[in-house]
């Protein structure tokens, strides 16, 4: 479970009311797929600069592309490797603000230069990666980090 601190303001009430509405929209439905198509889809239209929202899914211990919003993506990232494979292996939030600067970087997409992968955890079990990408250096703040970590407290809960 995540850590989260209490932040008050309006980035802080912005991503409370999106989670809310996250659960509004996947409330009655259990396919895993559709309910992470709706999330990306979503949260790409909540955000700003950003240019890749989307999720992988971890299966025979790697993550394989799942439902995203942006340009085609790696299909497959080892664990350990790139953001979103330490991001399993550490099994916690990874927000990097230079991706340039972070090594074993994999670029899907050159435009990207800063980025967050929070995990997706139920019952202590990876099921995954929220994987957001932006062409902004350091574009993602402990506050987004708060908010994302909420968004995707509230998705694991769908799934």
């Amino acid at each position: 479970m995540f850590q989260v601190q209490n932040y008050n303001g309006p980035i802080q009430q912005q991503y409370e009311s999106l989670s809310k509405q996250l659960s509004a929209l996947l409330d009655g439905e259990n396919d895993t797929i559709a309910n992470l198509s709706n999330a990306s889809a979503l949260l790409n239209q909540f955000l700003q600069n950003v240019n890749w929202v989307g999720f992988y899914i971890w299966k025979n211990n790697e993550l394989v592309l799942g439902p995203f919003q942006g340009l085609p993506a790696c299909v497959r990232i080892p664990d350990g490797k790139g953001v979103c494979g330490n991001a399993t292996k550490e099994r916690k939030t990874i927000r990097v603000k230079d991706v340039h600067e972070f090594p074993g970087h994999i670029a899907c997409d050159a435009a990207s230069n800063s980025e967050i992968v929070i995990p997706l955890i139920k019952n202590g079990e990876l099921l995954g990666v929220l994987d957001i990408d932006s062409p902004l250096k350091n574009r993602f703040s402990e506050e987004d980090q708060y908010g994302l970590e909420l968004y995707v407290k509230t998705l694991v809960s769908y799934l």
